[in-house]
């Protein structure tokens, strides 16, 4: 009886990849060994080669699905060393014949300089659709269905991330939570250097292919939003000031004072004021906050009753406060705006184009205000009719934030401190147009304290399972929006 899967992986000449080839061959599962050879790498023992021009191609894949002669195919699409776990492979066919999935992944473990540290995935929901959703360098796919996945759609980037979008139509993929081998891991670069990999402009062909094939995927599923906007005005309410500055705190003394004075210093040729939402700080916060509170009335210095509050209930705090304004902002405890016109740049916007939400871009530095990598984040992958469409693909829509106070306060901000204003980003673009300024006019100072800085494995998938939760249930109300 032949064995049941046909496994691929990347050849460019490494040592790794005849390593993880003689793995293979010792499996009592794999029938045979094809390498998807990228800049003419020499052939390797007992290996099919298949000239391919990058193995996330439409083509690669669709060449992937038609060498697959057995009932699965083991795709493992990352050029690095795996060293293969007990009856790995085994375990991954038992899964996949005895449930039906259509696409099977697991947990595994990172090796870094011969140690090995658990690394667990997350499961997939309907709104996994980022496009970097972590399944692993071991993918077990039935045949049927990744010829079926991989036809209609033509990418040099995006292939395998429409091909597993349309797999997910079909059912969704199924991860074993047991760490079923371990990988050498080649990016080793911190998270929140990681997480802008998307907005660097030498990525741009990629971001668009992949914003292709996500809009085709919601057009499918009967999420995607046709450029047709609910109307504000702006004028239906009264407010005691035009703006305001909306910082929610706990302990930041170090760096508290830097950012009122920045929201201080604003000109405008509107009345302002800054609400601080100080979450019952003990660091010295609070009393540094009522000296500089006694000498400018500008400053509302508000400690709230709850003690439960993330910055989302913080935020929700700042926007039901009698003396907010008309429209609100963001301003981070350890962040600045890049210069003293930066509210009235954003209320401009707001009566010039009568939209609910406008988001800025922000200029990455230190803490000496020196530009740090990635530079400027501008989100120019942002556009106005598929902007809230393509938002469902990516972590964030950027920065600084601000809003429609009236329309801000219809939505329940949820009570976390990661991912809260994302929500709310895609809750008001489910309806209204967000109107963008592309200039830098934030500076976002990434230091030792930043809580985004750098992610163990274990708060890294907590955030990224709540986002697709988020997205999830974004994604059934556009459902539940275009059917009613």
């Amino acid at each position: 009886m032949s064995k049941p899967i046909t496994a691929f992986l990347v050849n460019s000449g490494q040592a790794h990849t005849r390593q993880l080839a003689t793995q293979l061959r010792a499996s009592n599962c794999v029938e045979r060994i094809c390498c998807l050879c990228i800049q003419g790498a020499s052939a390797v023992d007992g290996c099919e080669s298949i000239a391919v021009d990058g193995v996330a191609s439409s083509d690669a894949i669709r060449s992937v699905a038609s060498a697959t002669n057995t009932s699965h195919a083991l795709l493992l699409p990352h050029d690095t060393g795996i060293e293969l776990g007990q009856f790995a492979i085994d375990r991954m066919a038992s899964v996949a014949q005895s449930t039906g999935a259509n696409l099977v992944y697991s947990d595994y473990a990172d090796l870094k300089s011969d140690k090995r540290t658990s690394h667990p995935t997350i499961d997939y929901q309907l709104g996994s659709v980022r496009d970097d959703f972590d399944f692993g360098s071991l993918v077990l796919v039935d045949a049927a269905a990744l010829k079926e996945a991989s036809a209609g759609h033509d990418f040099r980037f995006a292939g395998w991330y429409a091909t597993r979008l349309a797999l997910s139509r079909l059912q969704l993929p199924l991860r074993v939570s047991e760490p079923l081998y371990a990988k050498v891991e080649p990016d080793v670069r911190k998270t929140g250097e990681r997480q802008f990999d998307y907005v660097d402009p030498r990525n741009r062909e990629v971001q668009i292919e992949m914003e292709a094939a996500v809009t085709g995927h919601l057009k499918a599923i009967g999420v995607y939003l046709k450029p047709d906007f609910a109307a504000v005005n702006i004028d239906d309410e009264d407010f005691e000031v035009e703006a305001s500055v909306i910082i929610p705190v706990r302990n930041r003394v170090k760096t508290i004072a830097d950012a009122v004075k920045s929201a201080l210093s604003q000109q405008a040729t509107h009345p302002f004021n800054l609400i601080v939402i100080d979450n019952h700080s003990n660091d010295g916060t609070t009393e540094l906050l009522r000296e500089i509170a006694s000498k400018d009335a500008r400053l509302i210095h508000h400690i709230p009753c709850r003690r439960d509050l993330g910055i989302g209930g913080c935020w929700n705090e700042g926007a039901h406060h009698p003396r907010v304004g008309k429209f609100v902002c963001q301003l981070d405890s350890d962040d600045l705006y890049i210069n003293a016109h930066a509210i009235q740049r954003i209320v401009d916007v707001f009566h010039a184009e009568k939209v609910a939400m406008v988001i800025g871009s922000y200029q990455m530095v230190n803490f000496e205000l020196r530009e740090i990598p990635p530079g400027v984040v501008d989100h120019r992958e942002w556009t106005p009719g598929n902007g809230r469409n393509n938002a469902l693909r990516i972590n964030g829509l950027g920065a600084p934030r601000c809003f429609y106070t009236p329309i801000l306060r219809k939505i329940t901000i949820p009570n976390v401190s990661y991912g809260e204003d994302y929500a709310v980003a895609l809750a008001i673009s489910r309806d209204y147009q967000i109107g963008r300024i592309h200039e830098p006019i934030y500076l976002c100072r990434r230091w030792e304290g930043n809580s985004d800085a750098d992610l163990d494995i274990a708060r890294t998938n907590t955030y990224n399972a709540y986002k697709d939760k988020v997205r999830t249930m974004e994604m059934l109300a556009r459902r539940h929006k275009n059917v009613g």
